[in-house]
């Protein structure tokens, strides 16, 4: 059995190891779970799963390879013969026990009895000791038992799904993933408590109270931020809600800007893009200083004379291709990625894609957790 769910999780691509394997079979050998279900799950995630990343992973193959499974007694049940049982049972017993059991009409009618009082217990009939319904207990009690059997179980609310490095995520996901791009400085005044320094100055004070203020670290990271906006990046607009809002919470130093399809000559500081409001790219350029790191985020979906050929552009005559002006960043700031929110296994079907890719040095990441982490590895190098 274990080695048929050891099988399972590998092939959900979850990196478990015979070594684990083994230490989870040493704890079910001291039977610290026993027949419960729930509590062997969150004893083999704890014994086979290291990385929270992989949490959702496994609760859909332990979902698929226990479907149908209220508890492990009765997975046992139907792996082991119930001759075999009954034998087992029966050495166990003293010579006054199986007489007993004789009495009562024998093993079978002790089986009957036992059965219909378990269905009885799960239908939530009986009473407790202070004669109140255990049924209603346990739906009228926050975490009851007979709400926890009803109710759904726990690997099957995918609770973990915004952990998983390979699915689109939230703000939440999103925040996490960029603080990987991170240059902390204490810059400005000081106003956080120093514990440190205000143990070494009082210790120097002869036991004097001594309050060492410091300034609050900051991320000094300068970011460029620019967004596909309209056409098919309309399908893509949540998640690029969710990233612009976790990367202004990220970099104080940020500035984001919007261009449609391609970079062009021009860009807006506006989703809505009014031509009278178009900033000149060449300005761009020469205002934020070389040590910002740019980020480009669109689908790189459209034919590829847009990128290619002057007069490219959908919306007004370029005067240059688009492939020139995305060199142009490529020359002026030393680090540069494009994040397509698209799955990366359908670039390969498209010769936009592929064009885009290569114009920025093969840089281009997936916007999901792996991918932000990735290019936030890369901009920090």
């Amino acid at each position: 059995m274990l080695i048929n769910f050891f099988l399972a999780l590998k092939k959900a691509r979850i990196p478990v190891s015979i070594t684990e394997l083994l230490h989870l079979h040493q704890i079910l050998k001291a039977r610290l779970v026993y027949a419960d279900l729930d509590e062997f799950y969150y004893l083999s995630r704890m014994a086979l799963v290291k990385d929270e990343r992989h949490y959702d992973k496994f609760d859909r193959a332990f979902s698929i390879y226990f479907k149908g499974l209220e508890d492990l007694s009765s997975m046992i049940a139907s792996l082991i013969p119930d001759e075999f049982l009954r034998r087992e049972f029966e050495k166990s017993l003293t010579r006054e026990e199986l007489d007993k059991i004789k009495s009562l009409g024998g093993l079978e009618k002790l089986i009957e009895a036992f059965k219909r009082e378990v269905e009885k217990a799960a239908r939530g009939e009986g009473k407790d000791p202070d004669g109140e319904g255990k049924g209603e207990r346990g739906r009228g009690r926050e975490g009851g038992r007979g709400k926890k059997r009803r109710g759904q179980r726990t690997w099957d609310r995918r609770d973990y799904k915004n952990l998983d490095d390979n699915v689109e995520m939230g703000t939440r996901g999103l925040k996490i993933s960029l603080r990987r791009l991170r240059k902390l400085a204490r810059t400005g005044a000081e106003d956080e408590f120093d514990i440190d320094g205000t143990v070494a100055s009082t210790a120097k004070n002869g036991g004097l109270l001594d309050i060492i203020m410091r300034p609050e670290r900051r991320n000094t990271v300068k970011v460029l931020l620019f967004f596909d906006n309209g056409g098919s990046m309309d399908a893509h607009v949540k998640v690029c809600e969710e990233l612009f809002s976790a990367a202004k919470s990220e970099f104080k130093h940020m500035e984001n800007f919007y261009f449609h399809n391609f970079l062009y000559d021009g860009v807006w500081r506006q989703h809505n893009r009014r031509m009278n409001e178009r900033l000149d790219t060449w300005d761009i350029m020469h205002k934020y200083a070389h040590d910002y790191k740019v980020i480009f985020v669109g689908d790189a979906t459209m034919a590829p004379y847009e990128i290619t050929h002057a007069g490219g552009s959908v919306e007004h005559w370029n005067e240059e291709a688009g492939a020139i002006w995305i060199q142009r960043m490529m020359d002026t700031y030393e680090k540069l990625i494009w994040i397509n929110p698209t799955p990366q296994d359908t670039w390969e079907y498209s010769t936009s894609v592929a064009l885009t890719k290569k114009l920025v040095d093969d840089q281009m990441y997936p916007l999901t957790i792996r991918g932000i982490e990735e290019g936030m590895n890369f901009l920090s190098k």
